[in-house]
């Protein structure tokens, strides 16, 4: 393992779990806390939050199966091997490799879609969880109108058949990441340089392409029913819930994030918006670390 100066008191590693190998950066020591990215990022976009909270636990940043420089299951016509619910395997893989029956969870957009499955279909495994940026993946689609559709034309490109989108965010990757990122309000200052040349190095990759495609496809047919399934039970998250979102950004003109997501748990829900857009942990993560502090009772 490789001490890293950009998460100080880091390491970074890849793990081979039962599910596949996991690009996996460490540090600290106390309870454990895992950390699930976004797209079209890494477990580095952490980079500003991690080593603040590695100060009281055993922090775990994954990258995602099919981001980064996790493995990429060969892909299916259903588009099981990338739905969230096998997605949240890893990260049960990964707490149950290093002897975590329990831990914490903080996830962002697409990291976030993966926890909130990962709860309901392992109840008892996480103690806290907080969910950055999102509201339920079967809420977006059950509202879709012209708006969320011009909002979250990505959601509907990436979701195509392959080769289709694959292939023309191929043909220019860092023109398709720079397009995505600033969709909506720009960050000021741009994302830190090594964050976003892990960022650039990941969707160069064709096999990362195809995998963040098909993590749409999955999110746009399978995981929905899934999600149809875990309603029509009752399933409801089961541990307390923080809920943050930009106030630049589009969830909290769309939605009330909060009475929805109350909806989904079993428990009260608190958060509310944060001074940035969409990558909050990057855009303001001094604020974020509040809400994360009040809520962990640091």
């Amino acid at each position: 393992m490789t001490p890293m100066t950009f998460f100080p008191g880091f390491t970074l590693d890849t793990v081979d779990l039962p599910t596949g190998p996991i690009r996996l950066r460490q540090g600290g020591s106390g309870p454990p806390l895992v950390l699930l990215h976004g797209n079209p990022q890494t477990h580095a976009m952490w980079h500003a939050v991690a080593p603040a909270l590695a100060a009281h636990f055993s922090v775990f940043c994954p990258d995602l199966r099919g981001y980064g420089g996790s493995h990429k299951p060969p892909p299916s016509d259903d588009h099981a091997p990338y739905c969230k619910r096998e997605m949240a395997t890893d990260v049960i893989a990964l707490m149950d490799q290093f002897g975590h029956d329990r831990f914490t969870l903080i996830a962002h957009d697409r990291g976030a879609r993966v926890a909130h499955r990962l709860v309901l279909d392992n109840p008892g495994r996480v103690d806290r969880l907080a969910l950055l940026d999102i509201v339920p993946t079967l809420e977006h689609f059950e509202r879709t109108d012209m708006a969320f559709a011009m909002a979250y034309y990505h959601w509907f490109f990436l979701a195509q058949p392959h080769p289709v989108p694959d292939a023309m965010i191929g043909n220019n990757p860092e023109g398709w990441f720079n397009a995505h990122i600033s969709h909506g309000p720009r960050m000021q200052g741009g994302f830190h340089p090594e964050a976003l040349s892990d960022y650039l190095n990941a969707v160069r990759d064709p096999e990362v392409i195809r995998g963040i495609c098909e993590d749409y496809r999955a999110a746009a047919r399978i995981d929905l029913t899934h999600d149809r399934d875990s309603r029509a039970a009752g399933q409801k998250i089961d541990c307390p819930l923080l809920l943050l979102w930009g106030e630049k950004g589009i969830i909290g003109r769309f939605y009330d994030p909060l009475a929805l997501w109350q909806q989904y748990a079993a428990q009260p829900v608190s958060g509310g918006p944060v001074a940035s857009g969409h990558y909050l942990a990057e855009e303001a993560p001094a604020e974020v670390l509040t809400h994360l502090r009040r809520f962990l009772a640091l």
